[in-house]
């Protein structure tokens, strides 16, 4: 019989192409099933050698692990996991039927994702991509043959919708994937077996007893060649019968290096156990399982964090009302040190964060970390960290702080230049909103002795937009800790503020150099809407009063009431600036009589907006607006409650640390023509 070779790589996750079944989409339930695996070969390149192989995913129910897609795996865009946005739906269902993998998943009924869904009612959108892990594989190598690789024990994760199928043969999805354990049950002919001496991974066979007793993955056991310590890992390899090849089998030192790989995890898992004072119980449940010394490392941690959040190990401690405990006083400290460090000037360090303003994040993290009355002597720093975030720690919600406060500050500097011509709102929700707009009263009619009144109506139009959301996620890891990167912490959120503002004004001043169409069909700066001068001219006396003129006899939504508007603003591109403030400025001494700018005009306030330099009209073209109160121009909406930038930070959910989301969601739209005024220049 051929002996087994053991070998265990480490793989990222992969994905193959798939498709719905356009013809079962339920409509009232929106659900569509979809077919993620017929186990057909597909052609890949090994990473390791660069050659090509056949892959095959093995469809027999004992092969495939569907308890993640049968747990409430996400239907996500395009294999994007960054954000809650991402996820299009669920999956309901999953089965194996007549060799192939089937499933049911239910889309989302947010309106997001209501143009994904009718697109495949429609059979527009019928490419799926599945991303999946696999455990084992069987490989099987004949001379003058590609090499077959047989996945029989493989974990689909998650289901995608993509516009164009992922390639079988791209291999991984990122250069930086997440990496998972595989095993390797290697086949292949005498000839190609490896030399026992210059090898570079364990290729020696096994005996029974030893395989039952091979260490998990990333155990570290000595080499039996150099008597070095390598990642140990499994090749099952059957070769042909030949006993002139099993000389160098040495079936006692393997399992002595498997009893000493299983001893050193045991000891590991109980000293980590130990160390975050987890019960023994729970630990027995890791070593006895034969769980992995990275995967039980996690799963202490993550149990270390439940404890804590659920109530478990907590600091006693009683505030009176009216006052301060010290654990607030402490975290406001350190806080304030960190600020200080990062921008002394605009952060003025306090009393109490004079104790903190030396230390750095390390010695902090250390601080806290030690804070409940253990201490962390003996440990490592990324013991330390690793603690200082998954305890009762005040720790992350400091960083978390010290983050959104540098970024909510950039946010709130940053000069977002059309707020005095523009109209806020609240939106309450993500649907459409319709502005109506009021139009005048009709006029009054004599009424005689015995007349009756005649009834009238308002005249009214309409225009509708919605909002969005924009939103980036910020992380804090261990590394920023370890490394004792402040900029990570304060300056890269800084810079998110300023963008999120910025991207305010790019809406908003889009809107200005876009002339998009109004509800009537006609765009916003158009003759039809008379507020838009016949012949470009440069600002002057004469060019103001003109634009003043036809604000004024702009007629109301009945096309008949003069409505009188009034400007307040001259908006110019940066170019014209100082040309604008020196016609205004109240200080000028005309050199004539002709050249007097009147009083009325003097009160027009001038607003520069370098983004109208870059429109089509070059920097010539200036605009005038009326004031928001007096007439709607440009309104721009925020999710009700949430006014600019909104910070949310959570711990220890994608990353070693804490992980900031920080979301906007903003929407604009003019409103009026009637309050904006446009003149091309010269």
């Amino acid at each position: 019989m051929p002996q087994p070779l053991y070998k265990q790589i480490d793989l990222p996750m992969q994905v193959r192409s798939a498709n719905f079944v356009p013809g079962t989409v339920n409509g009232e339930e929106r659900t569509v099933e979809m077919v993620w695996s017929t186990g057909a070969p597909v052609r890949r390149t090994n990473w390791m050698t660069g050659k090509q192989y056949d892959e095959s995913l093995s469809v027999d129910p004992a092969h495939v692990d569907l308890s993640r897609l049968n747990s409430g795996a996400p239907l996500l865009n395009s294999h994007d996991a960054s954000s809650l946005d991402s996820i299009l739906g669920v999956v309901e269902k999953a089965w194996i039927a007549n060799g192939e993998g089937r499933a049911v998943v239910r889309f989302s009924s947010r309106d997001a994702v209501a143009p994904t869904f009718k697109d495949i009612q429609e059979g527009i959108l019928r490419n799926v991509s599945v991303g999946y892990r696999v455990r084992k594989y069987e490989i099987t190598e004949e001379a003058g043959k590609v090499p077959q690789w047989r996945a029989v024990d493989w974990l689909p994760m998650e289901l995608s919708a993509v516009p164009i199928g992922a390639d079988p043969g791209a291999g991984f999805r990122s250069t930086k994937p997440t990496k998972h354990t595989c095993q390797l049950i290697h086949t292949r002919g005498v000839d190609e077996m490896p030399d026992p001496v210059k090898t570079d991974v364990a290729t020696e066979p096994v005996a029974e007893a030893a395989s039952r007793a091979m260490p998990p993955t990333g155990a570290e056991v000595p080499s039996p060649q150099e008597g070095v310590t390598q990642p140990q890992g499994e090749i099952r390899s059957s070769r042909a019968p030949a006993s002139t090849h099993n000389s160098f089998v040495d079936t006692e030192a393997m399992t002595r290096q498997a009893i000493i790989a299983e001893r050193q995890r045991t000891a590991e898992i109980y000293g980590a156990q130990e160390k975050l004072k987890i019960d023994r119980s729970f630990a027995d449940q890791l070593v006895n399982g034969g769980v992995s010394l990275d995967e039980a490392r996690r799963s202490l941690i993550d149990e270390a964090a439940k404890r804590s959040s659920a109530g478990e190990v907590r600091n006693s401690h009683i505030v009176l009302a009216g006052q301060r405990d010290d654990r607030t006083t402490r975290r406001e400290a350190v806080a304030n040190a960190l600020l200080h460090r990062f921008s002394p000037g605009a952060y003025p360090l306090s009393e109490q964060g004079r104790e903190y303003r030396s230390m750095s994040l390390l010695e902090l993290s250390k601080e806290f970390a030690g804070h409940d009355g253990r201490g962390v002597r003996g440990y490592t720093r990324d013991e330390v960290v690793t603690r200082s975030f998954h305890t009762e720690s005040d720790f992350p919600n400091i960083l978390a702080n010290v983050a959104n406060k540098t970024l909510r500050d950039a946010y709130q500097a940053t000069q977002r230049t059309f707020l005095p011509f523009c109209r806020q709102v609240n939106a309450t929700d993500f649907k459409l909103m319709t502005r109506v707009q009021l139009g005048e009263a009709p006029s009054l009619q004599k009424v005689g002795e015995n007349g009756e009144y005649t009834r009238g109506t308002l005249g009214e139009g309409k225009e509708s937009y919605r909002i969005e959301t924009f939103g980036k996620i910020i992380a804090i890891s261990r590394q920023v800790i370890i490394n004792d990167d402040l900029n990570a912490l304060t300056r890269i959120p800084q810079l998110f503020g300023v963008a999120a503002a910025n991207l305010e004004s790019d809406v908003v001043w889009g809107i200005i150099n876009a002339n998009p169409n109004m509800g009537d069909g006609i765009a916003l700066f158009h003759a039809s809407h008379k507020n838009m001068a016949a012949t470009g001219a440069v600002i002057s006396v004469a060019s103001l009063g003109l634009g003043r003129k036809i604000m004024a006899t702009q007629t109301g939504v009945d096309g008949k009431t003069v409505i009188n508007v009034r400007p307040s603003f001259i908006i110019v591109p940066a170019a014209l600036e100082v040309t604008a403030e020196q016609l205004l400025a109240v200080n000028m001494v005309p050199a004539k009589s002709t050249d007097v700018v009147p009083q009325s005009l003097r009160t027009l306030t001038v607003i520069a907006e370098p983004r109208l330099d870059a429109a089509a009209n070059g920097d010539k073209a200036w605009y005038m607006s009326a004031n928001p109160g007096q007439i709607d121009t440009i309104e721009y909406a925020y999710l009700e409650g949430q006014n600019g930038v909104y910070i949310e930070n959570r711990t220890g959910f994608d990353v070693d640390g804490v992980e900031i989301k920080a979301r906007l969601d903003f929407g604009a739209k003019a409103i009026d023509w009637r309050g904006l005024y446009k003149n091309p220049g010269a």
